[in-house]
């Protein structure tokens, strides 16, 4: 076990560290020193002054809350019942449920269009909204059922014995108890949806809803590729992101290890 009270260990895992990080920083630094390319600056001005941006970036707003708004309520009454309540088979649906992490997202392309097409979703942001939320949901039922676990049943019992129902115990004893690991997925699920780019594409073919991370494309065509208002526009898509997660960063990590403790 390391003593991290020591300059040596501490050195050794700075190191470490510096060295995992590194993969990682060096696409985002080589990205923002593209964006600069050519122009400078006046890149980004060519894209804030795309006509279409403001949509864009409403469309992606409005996509990325209903998904937050979709999957948390799922995932917390589904970790709710997994946990807590007495429900026969359960296990099998939560495994069931589990093996749904295992099927990569585009083996379910076809499928999703066809069925998207076929209830009259397609062009839509609903097209889009619903099949991210339930990418999603198998995940965070994981997370957030491992920190249900945690929570004593004496206190939902005690719930039981003041009159409480099933709905007013999960409501006023259950929700709020459960704040950290709803803010890690309130951050995760953020990224995730705001960051769609396949379904996007695939779904919504009318500016009036399309997303901000579909902005790159008007500026590469058959005649015209350039490469440094793409990058200019794949940072200012990124930044909601980033600012989201600097903001909630704290919130996220206690979630995260609240729930692997639990």
């Amino acid at each position: 076990m390391f003593e991290t009270r020591r300059i040596r260990t501490r050195v050794l895992l700075q190191v470490l560290l510096t060295v995992l990080v590194v993969p990682f920083v060096f696409p985002l630094v080589a990205m923002v020193q593209g964006s600069l390319k050519g122009a400078g600056w006046a890149n980004y001005g060519t894209v804030l002054s795309l006509p279409l941006l403001p949509g864009f970036f409403r469309n992606s707003a409005i996509i990325a809350a209903a998904v937050i708004a979709i999957v948390l309520v799922c995932t917390m009454t589904a970790a709710f019942g997994f946990s807590k309540l007495h429900i026969r088979g359960k296990e099998f649906f939560f495994w069931l449920l589990l093996a749904c992490l295992t099927l990569p997202g585009v083996v379910l392309l076809a499928p999703l269009f066809a069925t998207v097409t076929r209830v009259g979703a397609y062009n839509s942001i609903w097209a889009v909204i619903l099949p991210v939320a339930a990418l999603q949901i198998p995940f965070t039922t994981l997370l957030a059922r491992n920190f249900v676990d945690g929570i004593p049943n004496e206190l939902l019992e005690a719930a039981r014995v003041d009159g409480a129902n099933t709905v007013r115990t999960f409501w006023y004893v259950l929700v709020p108890l459960t704040r950290p690991i709803m803010a890690a997925i309130l951050v995760l699920v953020f990224i995730n949806s705001w960051n769609e780019f396949l379904l996007a594409l695939l779904f919504l073919q009318t500016p009036d809803h399309q997303t901000i991370t579909l902005v790159p494309q008007y500026f590469v065509g058959q005649y015209n590729n350039d490469q440094t208002k793409v990058l200019a526009a794949a940072v200012l898509t990124a930044l909601p992101v980033v600012i989201a997660y600097i903001a909630l960063q704290r919130y996220f990590e206690r979630g995260l290890a609240a729930g692997a403790l639990k």
